[in-house]
C-alpha cells in the first residue's frame, strides 16, 4: 500500500543548473504559465485509478485507450541513479530507490469529477541529459515538456508540442487516431520520436507547432477506420524505438511487420 505523501524535494535529485544556448527547450522563458489553481483537489494524493461506472459515450474512447478500470500500465525511467518515475493513466509519480513505500506526485490529471475527464496520460520519458526535464504525452495528441525545477506539482507550466494540422478539419476519428501511444528521446535530447495510430513523427525540441518529419505507417487504413472502431482495433497501441545515433527508427504494425525508417538527414 502506497502512503499519501505531500511532494517535497527528493533526496539526491540534482537539477542541472546549466542551460544549453543552442536548445531553447532548456530556457526558463520557454515554459509558459498555465492555470493558477491545482487541476484536482487531491493533487498530492497517490492512489490507484478507480473503475469508472456509468460512463458517457463521449468518454468511452478515452477510457478505452487508457483501459481505466481494467489495468494500470506503468512506465518507469531512471533519472539520476537514485530516482525514477512511474506513470499510469492519470498520474506521474517520482520515486526514490531507497524508499519503497512513498512517492511524490508530480503530475496529476485526475479531475474531481470523472465525468469531466478529457484526456489521459499515455507515455512519459525523461530527457536523456537534463534530468530536470520530463516529457509526457496524452490521448489528445499533445506532448508536454515540464521542468521539475519550476514547482513540486508540474501541471501548470509546460511547453506543448502539437501538430498544427489538428486545427484543421476534424472527423469523428480525429481525436482517437491522434492519441499518442509512445515517445522516445534521441540520445542527445534534441529530437523526440512519437507514435500515434496512423503515423510516426519526429520532433525538433525547438519547434512546437509541427514535427520535422512524418512517416505514414497506416495511411492505407484510412478507409477502414469505421470498421476498426467497431471492432476496437482503432484503440491498439504501437511502440517506437530508435538507434543510438538517432538516424534510424523502428515501429510496429499489423501482421507482425517491423517498419525500419531512416531519420534526421534522410527523413524525407
Amino acid at each position: 500500500m502506497v502512503k499519501d505523501h505531500k511532494p517535497k524535494k527528493v533526496k539526491g535529485l540534482n537539477p542541472n543548473p546549466f542551460v544549453d544556448s543552442e536548445n531553447v527547450l532548456l530556457a526558463e522563458s520557454s515554459f509558459v504559465s498555465g492555470q493558477d489553481t491545482p487541476s484536482v483537489a487531491n493533487g498530492y494524493a497517490v492512489e490507484s485509478t478507480a473503475k469508472i461506472d456509468n460512463m458517457s459515450p463521449s468518454q468511452y474512447g478515452r477510457a478505452k485507450r487508457a483501459n481505466i478500470g481494467e489495468t494500470v500500465s506503468t512506465r518507469c525511467r531512471k533519472v539520476d541513479g537514485e530516482t525514477f518515475v512511474s506513470a499510469d493513466d492519470l498520474r506521474i509519480n517520482l520515486w526514490n530507490l531507497d524508499v519503497s513505500d512513498q512517492c511524490f506526485n508530480i503530475i496529476d490529471m485526475k479531475p474531481s469529477n470523472m465525468e469531466d475527464l478529457t484526456e489521459v496520460i499515455t507515455a512519459a520519458e525523461f530527457h536523456p541529459i537534463h534530468c530536470n526535464l520530463l516529457a509526457y504525452s496524452s490521448s489528445r495528441g499533445f506532448i508536454r515538456l515540464v521542468d521539475l525545477r519550476q514547482s513540486a506539482i508540474c501541471d501548470h507550466k509546460a511547453r506543448i508540442l502539437q501538430h498544427g494540422e489538428s486545427s484543421g478539419f476534424k472527423s469523428f476519428f480525429t481525436e482517437i487516431v491522434s492519441s499518442i501511444s509512445d515517445i522516445k528521446f534521441t540520445s542527445d535530447g534534441r529530437h523526440l520520436l512519437s507514435r500515434d495510430y496512423m503515423n510516426l513523427k519526429l520532433w525538433d525540441m525547438r519547434m512546437e507547432t509541427s514535427p520535422v518529419a512524418i512517416f505514414k505507417i497506416h495511411e492505407h487504413l484510412h478507409p477502414k477506420l469505421c470498421d476498426l472502431y467497431n471492432n476496437d482495433a482503432i484503440f491498439d497501441k504501437f511502440e517506437c524505438c530508435l538507434s543510438r545515433d538517432g538516424l534510424h527508427f523502428a515501429t510496429g504494425s499489423y501482421r507482425n511487420p517491423n517498419r525500419l525508417l531512416q531519420g534526421l538527414e534522410g527523413h524525407r
